[in-house]
């Protein structure tokens, strides 16, 4: 999504602080502007809470990547000299960096955007002692992990129960998040809190209806039009995708996957050995997704696991249904019960394939589907993100 003109949505009137006080100072870390939509929805809060008058604080470990363009009035302060490359050791550069940032900086409260921060969050506790900043995670991913190998999936229980004990407020994306974070992370009910990732604002749901309104007014061609969105990496299984597509697609049926990783060599060799060529699209990193949005029959989801998924949140925005695998523990919530797509079980390519092939009978209805998206807004959830931190440096 366009990010900035969601973020700037959200600018209000907002008090002062008082005499003597300074604003909230919250410090957000992220490794660059690579892809991702865990970095999307954290720049989308930090310029919500500038917006809002706050003292928001971003860090990066790079200023590369793709998303920079969405973001160029956007001057982070960068982690060491760009110079040095770090993109392949990313997570150590942060953990050996950002303690002097921290120090100097003296945010109240640190923003661990996802899952693949947490390290760098509970690395911060034990580098700083008493003098870490209170953290606030948010889990961005499902905790049950059922695609890990059996041998690993001890330690990695052991690890999330480290960051249950370590972070001082674990933040669930969607309200079935917060069963699964107790008890999963051990964590007591008092230090667990839920906010709706906000993954739209306003203006990005006006400005997709309008876009999926003009799409469906103008002619098109036979067959039907599939969508896929995410990182070309093994989490997404877009390999599951292709499988799938190629046993239920007509000769007019097309499919476009939206995004890059390393995985696109592993893709374009699949389609090929498919005889997918001409069917299937690989066009890279996209921004806006409004047009590809608008032009699509359903939205796709492949995923071995996932969090609160902000793609499908951008489907309904734009009007769209969706195929997605039970990836989640929020799913059924985000697609209203099966009001607003299907589920299939992860990882299979014939029920994947048939709830594409019958996608078109479900009961649809827009406006619902919109409704739903609006859970989903950074006008929501900065503020009850900005209430829980300060509570966070009150205590």
């Amino acid at each position: 999504m366009n990010a900035p003109s969601a973020a700037l949505a959200v600018a209000a009137p907002v008090p002062e602080a008082a005499a003597g006080q300074r604003p909230l100072r919250i410090l957000t870390f992220l490794h660059s502007f690579e892809p991702g939509g865990v970095e999307r929805v954290a720049l989308r809060l930090h310029a919500a809470w500038a917006a809002q008058g706050l003292d928001a604080r971003l860090v990066m470990g790079r200023t590369a990547g793709a998303m920079k363009r969405e973001w160029p009035g956007l001057e982070p302060e960068v982690l060491g000299p760009e110079s040095i490359p770090s993109a392949h050791w990313e997570t150590l550069w942060m953990i050996l960096h950002l303690p002097r940032a921290i120090r100097r900086i003296r945010p109240d409260v640190l923003f661990c955007a996802g899952n693949s921060y947490t390290i760098v969050a509970v690395m911060m506790r034990l580098l700083l002692g008493k003098a870490c900043p209170p953290v606030a995670a948010k889990i961005s991913n499902d905790l049950t992990r059922a695609d890990l190998p059996a041998p690993a999936r001890p330690f990695y229980r052991a690890w999330l129960r480290i960051q249950g004990r370590m972070l001082d407020r674990l933040v669930g994306m969607a309200p079935p998040m917060r069963a699964e974070i107790a008890a999963l992370m051990g964590a007591p009910g008092a230090r667990i809190a839920v906010i709706d990732d906000p993954s739209l604002g306003e203006a990005d749901i006006q400005r997709l209806a309008a876009a999926r309104a003009a799409a469906l007014a103008a002619p098109r061609g036979p067959g039907r039009r599939f969508l896929a969105i995410g990182r070309l990496a093994a989490q997404k299984n877009f390999g599951l995708l292709l499988d799938a597509f190629a046993r239920m697609a007509g000769p007019d049926d097309h499919l476009s996957i939206i995004g890059e990783g390393s995985a696109r060599r592993l893709l374009e060799g699949q389609i090929a050995r498919l005889g997918l060529a001409g069917k299937v699209r690989l066009p890279g990193h996209v921004s806006p997704l409004d047009s590809e949005l608008a032009a699509a029959d359903a939205l796709v989801l492949s995923s071995d696991y996932e969090g609160v998924p902000a793609v499908v949140a951008e489907a309904l925005a734009a009007g769209l249904p969706v195929v997605a695998t039970r990836c989640s523990v929020s799913m059924d919530d985000m697609l209203g019960n099966g009001r607003f797509g299907t589920l299939v079980p992860v990882g299979d390519a014939a029920a994947l394939a048939a709830a594409m092939a019958s996608i078109a009978k479900l009961q649809f209805d827009e406006r619902e589907a919109r409704e739903q998206a609006r859970r989903f807004t950074v006008e929501i959830a900065s503020h009850r993100y900005r209430a829980l931190m300060e509570g966070l440096a009150r205590a």
